[in-house]
């Protein structure tokens, strides 16, 4: 299972990234521009939760930038144990994680395509020729 360490470890691997605190939580980000982040519940989180009748998450969240909702929906119908929204992020390209059920591997690959959709083209470009 992933840890944060493992989070800082992949992003910042990645050219042009930083990690910066954002709204008192790390975010890692390229040129400025977030792609992966520590997203803490919040109380409406929790009531949103606690509305719907089911137990809220109570380990690490990473926030992660995906493409589209299709895609955002997809990672949740297909593991609904580790991907998950809250009402906060409807109509937004982005899913949470539940960090301690996602392997190393699975995270590198969302972390990789978050930088991918954030990163300049020349840098996606120059990353993806290198490998």
């Amino acid at each position: 299972m992933a840890t944060w360490d493992d989070v800082r470890r992949l992003a910042l691997a990645l050219p042009e990234t930083n990690e910066s605190p954002s709204y008192g939580s790390a975010s890692w980000r390229v040129r400025d521009k977030g792609f992966v982040w520590e997203r803490p519940l919040r109380k409406t989180d929790l009531a949103a939760f606690a509305a719907r009748g089911e137990k809220a998450p109570d380990g690490p969240v990473l926030g992660v930038r995906v493409a589209d909702e299709g895609v955002k929906n997809a990672l949740i119908a297909d593991s609904p144990a580790v991907f998950f929204t809250v009402p906060h992020f409807d109509g937004y390209p982005a899913v949470l994680v539940r960090l301690d059920r996602i392997s190393v591997e699975e995270l590198d690959e969302l972390v990789v395509e978050a930088w991918l959709l954030r990163a300049p083209k020349r840098a996606a470009r120059a990353y993806l020729d290198a490998r």
